[in-house]
C-alpha cells in the first residue's frame, strides 16, 4: 500500500468496511490489515467510529466527483443527465463484488441520528436532494424539493434492485422511472 499511514489505513478500511460491514470489522482487523500498530493507529483515529467516518467521507466525495463528471459531460442537458447518472448507477449496482449503497448499509447499522457516522449518512443524503434540485431548477418546477426527493428514493431504488439485476435493465427502469417522476411533477 502506497500513501500517508492514515490514507493507508482508510484504504483498508475502505475494503474491509464495504465487504464485511462496518461493525463487523475491528479496528484490530484494520491494524492487522495495514500491517501497523495500534499506537499509530490510535494516532490517526481516535475511534473505530472516528474511522467508519473517514471511509464514508471518502466514499461519498468519490461518488460526488462521479456524479459532478457525468453532470459535466452532459453539458446541461438534463435528460443526458440523468441517462448518465442512471447508466452509471446500473453499472456500479450489478459490479461484481457490489454488496450495496456504503451509505445505506450504513445507516442500518447506525439508525441514531445523533452518531457521527449517521450524520456523515445524512449530509450526503442531503447533497443528493441538493443535486437534483439543482438540476431540476432551470424547470421551475412548483414542487422540485418533493421531486428532488423521489429521486433520491429512486436512486435508493435502483441501489438495491442492482444486486438482483442486469446493468441495461436497472439503469432503463431508473431513467424511466426519473422521466415519469419528472413528467408527473410537469404536470404531464
Amino acid at each position: 500500500m502506497k500513501g500517508t499511514m492514515r490514507e493507508r489505513i482508510v484504504t483498508a478500511a475502505t475494503e474491509l468496511f464495504y465487504a464485511q460491514g462496518l461493525r463487523a470489522v475491528s479496528a484490530d482487523r484494520v491494524i492487522e490489515q495495514v500491517g501497523t500498530t495500534k499506537v499509530t493507529f490510535y494516532r490517526h483515529f481516535r475511534s473505530k467510529d472516528d474511522l467508519i467516518v473517514a471511509y464514508l467521507e471518502r466514499r461519498a466525495a468519490w461518488e460526488r466527483e462521479g456524479i459532478a463528471q457525468e453532470i459535466a459531460q452532459a453539458g446541461g442537458d438534463l435528460d443526458a443527465t440523468l441517462r448518465r447518472i442512471a447508466d452509471g448507477i446500473g453499472a456500479t449496482s450489478c459490479s461484481p463484488g457490489f454488496r450495496g449503497c456504503p451509505f445505506i448499509n450504513a445507516a442500518a447499522e447506525y439508525p441514531d441520528p445523533a452518531h457521527p457516522v449517521r450524520q456523515v449518512v445524512d449530509a450526503h443524503r442531503r447533497w443528493y436532494l441538493r443535486m437534483f434540485e439543482s438540476l431540476l431548477a432551470p424547470l421551475q418546477l412548483g414542487n422540485g424539493a418533493e421531486t428532488a426527493a423521489d429521486l433520491v428514493l429512486l436512486r435508493d431504488g435502483a441501489m438495491v434492485t442492482g444486486y438482483l439485476g442486469d446493468p441495461a435493465v436497472v439503469a432503463g427502469a431508473l431513467y424511466r422511472s426519473a422521466q415519469a417522476v419528472i413528467a408527473y411533477a410537469r404536470g404531464a
